[in-house]
């Protein structure tokens, strides 16, 4: 008669655990396309899939917590028939409660604390959900803030989310369970030094790049140079800045060295009046200056990407002891194209004064030859 108790207990176990595993798969497939994700016009806040997700998590939690309890069930009132393992099945009762009722009670005491987090958290989530997409619209020009530039958007984003969620954890820290023990003070007080002494650097690095950010001082793409390095800003991120060189370098620049440093931003200049290119020529004193200066414009017309207006200019630089030291400018309004137009003014300035029969002293000059240092046009070996 006992063992028939014992087994029809766990007959009827096994058929709950039957009727609930049938029950999941029919609500699976009822409202697995019911079931739309939860969002705010075309932001998703909540996805179908984590909706489903969580719904199938909470019924398999179920489903294991009812197999433990059924199971402890089953064996101690199949213990609880015998007159021998009686006293067994009172101690294994009592040894499964005593630990549940002191669990139970700590965790009634700490229902409000947890409530006020659970709170906390979806307000918290709800306005950062808030933020992100006033911020996103503001990003795309969408929504127009005056003195507000569009690049702004997503660094102020994160700050102030840094802010809130910063203000949040110490608004929860008293209601958190255990954080008045001592044990939780000694953990708090551990991590903040080694945070401390860990992020210095980083926190100096985040603070520039938030600077720079706001001082509008480049953006990608714009041509800089950074005390020795010169190149072109691939992306500019809270702690590092990328530059790519003209050889094809990517030199990575802590934002502490830029915000200390000197920025020469060509990019600026360029997209203004425009920005100056220069090449220096030595040439004798027997050569008229007008006849340098005229030919030397002659080769910055000659070159493509050199601005009309403003024109191109010469100055005299000095009055060497062989020769006059002359520069020629030239306008661009490219900056990213500045050593490649630089190149080609070289190479007009060489073949206006080869054309004219005139030679360059420099970079030396030891004596005069018998025959001009030029090359004659039909030595150029023209394609």
């Amino acid at each position: 008669r006992v063992a028939a108790a014992v087994a029809a207990a766990a007959l009827v176990v096994a058929l709950l655990l039957w009727a609930l595993r049938v029950v999941d798969r029919a609500l699976d497939r009822r409202y697995r396309d019911r079931i739309h994700a939860v969002g705010i016009q075309s932001f998703e806040i909540l996805r179908a899939e984590r909706i489903r997700g969580a719904i199938s998590g909470t019924i398999s939690f179920l489903r294991a917590a009812l197999v433990a309890v059924a199971a402890f069930v089953v064996l101690d009132y199949g213990l609880l028939q015998f007159p021998w393992t009686r006293q067994a099945a009172l101690e294994l009762l009592s040894a499964i409660l005593a630990p549940l009722r002191a669990t139970g009670t700590g965790l009634l005491a700490q229902i409000p604390n947890v409530a006020f987090l659970a709170v906390l958290v979806v307000v918290v989530r709800f306005l950062l959900k808030l933020l992100r997409l006033f911020f996103e619209a503001v990003g795309k020009g969408r929504v127009a803030w005056r003195d507000f530039e569009p690049e702004w958007a997503e660094p102020t984003y994160k700050l102030l989310r840094l802010v809130i969620v910063g203000f949040a954890l110490i608004v929860a820290y008293p209601y958190i369970p255990g954080s008045g023990s001592d044990a939780f003070k000694g953990i708090s007080i551990f991590v903040g030094v080694v945070f401390s002494l860990a992020s210095t650097t980083a926190i100096s690095n985040l603070i520039a790049g938030y600077a720079l950010i706001y001082r509008r001082a480049f953006k990608a793409g714009d041509r800089i140079r950074v005390g020795e390095t010169m190149g072109v800003v691939v992306r500019s991120r809270l702690q590092v800045t990328h530059l790519r060189t003209v050889k094809n370098e990517e030199v990575i620049v802590p934002n502490s060295a830029l915000l200390n440093g000197t920025i020469v931003n060509y990019s600026t200049l360029a997209a203004g009046e425009g920005l100056v290119v220069s090449v220096n020529a030595g040439i004798g004193y027997e050569t008229p200056w007008r006849q340098v200066e005229a030919m030397l414009l002659l080769a910055a017309e000659r070159t493509e990407g050199v601005l009309r207006e403003p024109g191109p200019f010469v100055w005299h630089l000095s009055l060497g002891d062989f020769c006059v030291n002359y520069e020629l400018n030239a306008f661009i309004a490219d900056a990213l194209a500045a050593p490649a137009v630089r190149t080609a003014l070289s190479r007009n300035v060489l073949d206006v004064f080869n054309e004219y029969g005139v030679q360059i002293m420099t970079p030396a000059y030891r004596g005069d030859p018998e025959e001009p240092k030029i090359v004659r046009r039909e030595d150029w070996h023209l394609p």
